[in-house]
C-alpha cells in the first residue's frame, strides 16, 4: 500500500520536470485545459489553494516573464440568456481555470461565451477588443496560433477548443455561424451586444464532436507529447501541429472530427 501511495504522491519539481519534457520553455505561450486534482496528492499543498499557488509558479518559472499562461474561463452566457459580467461571471472550465481569473495578476476577455483569461508579457494582446465571432479572423485562436502558442492540457487528451477554430477556418460544412444575443456589464455599464458560435445542428446528433481520432493522430505521429504525473498525464500539442494535422485529415475524411462516419 506504501508503494502505491508514494506512486501518486507529487512534487513541484516533479511538475517542473513534466512540463520540460513536454517541451515547454522559456517565452512559450500556453493555453491549458485542466483537471489537477485528478493527479493526485502533491507536496505541500494541504488546501486547493495551494494546489492552485504551485501549479501556477511551475509554470511561471519555465515560461518566464517573456511568457504567457492563458485559460478556458468560458461561460456560454449568450448562449444561455444570461447576463455576463467579466468581473463576477464564473467559467465552468475547472478549477485551476477559476483561480486563473480570480487572480489579481490575470486579465479577462470581453467575450461573453468564449472568455479566456490571461496572466503573462502577452495577456493583454490575447484579451483585448475579442472579435464578435469567437472563432473567426483576429479571434483569441487566431492570435494565439500567430503567437506559436501550444497546448498543455492536465489531463485531458490533446483535443482543446481550438478546434472549433480550426473547424471554421476550414469551412466545414457540418458547422454554420449563429449569433447569440445578449447583455454585459462592462466596468459597471450594462452594454448589449451579440457574439457569433459556430455550431452544428442539434438534430443531426452524429455531427457532434468526436475528437477521438484526432488524439489518435496526433499521439501516432509524435505531434502530441505525452508525459506521466503522478496518477495522471499532461499532453501538449503546438497550436501550429494541430491546425496543420486538422486540415491534412479533413481533406482525407470530412468527418474526421464529428461522431458519425459520415456528414448528414
Amino acid at each position: 500500500m506504501k508503494n502505491r501511495i508514494d506512486k501518486y504522491y507529487y512534487s513541484k519539481n516533479d511538475i517542473k520536470k513534466a512540463l520540460k519534457e513536454i517541451g515547454l520553455e522559456s517565452g512559450d505561450s500556453i493555453f491549458v485545459h485542466s483537471n489537477i486534482g485528478f493527479f493526485g496528492a502533491l507536496k505541500g499543498a494541504n488546501l486547493p489553494e495551494d494546489y492552485y499557488r504551485i501549479f501556477k509558479d511551475a509554470i511561471i518559472e519555465i515560461i518566464g516573464a517573456q511568457g504567457t499562461l492563458t485559460v478556458p474561463t468560458f461561460s456560454y452566457s449568450y448562449c444561455h440568456g444570461e447576463i455576463f459580467d467579466p468581473k463576477t461571471t464564473p467559467g465552468v472550465g475547472g478549477f485551476f481555470s477559476e483561480m486563473v481569473r480570480l487572480d489579481s495578476k490575470s486579465i479577462r476577455s470581453v467575450d461573453a461565451n468564449f472568455s479566456i483569461a490571461a496572466i503573462g508579457k502577452r495577456a493583454k494582446y490575447f484579451t483585448d477588443s475579442p472579435s464578435e465571432h469567437s472563432f473567426s479572423d483576429n479571434c483569441f485562436w487566431e492570435r494565439f496560433l500567430n503567437s506559436d502558442g501550444k497546448f498543455v492540457n492536465f489531463n485531458f487528451d490533446a483535443a482543446s477548443t481550438f478546434i472549433h477554430y480550426v473547424e471554421k477556418k476550414l469551412n466545414v460544412s457540418y458547422r454554420y455561424d449563429k449569433a447569440f444575443i445578449g447583455s454585459s456589464i462592462i466596468d459597471g455599464k450594462k452594454n448589449s451586444g451579440f457574439f457569433y458560435h459556430f455550431v452544428y445542428d442539434l438534430g443531426k446528433p452524429t455531427n457532434d464532436v468526436d475528437f477521438t481520432r484526432f488524439d489518435k493522430k496526433a499521439k501516432k505521429l509524435g505531434l502530441a507529447k505525452v508525459v506521466n504525473l503522478g496518477k495522471g498525464q499532461i499532453v501538449s500539442i503546438t497550436a501550429r501541429d494541430a491546425f496543420d494535422l486538422i486540415k491534412s485529415e479533413l481533406k482525407i475524411n470530412p468527418a474526421f472530427l464529428i461522431k458519425g462516419d459520415r456528414i448528414v
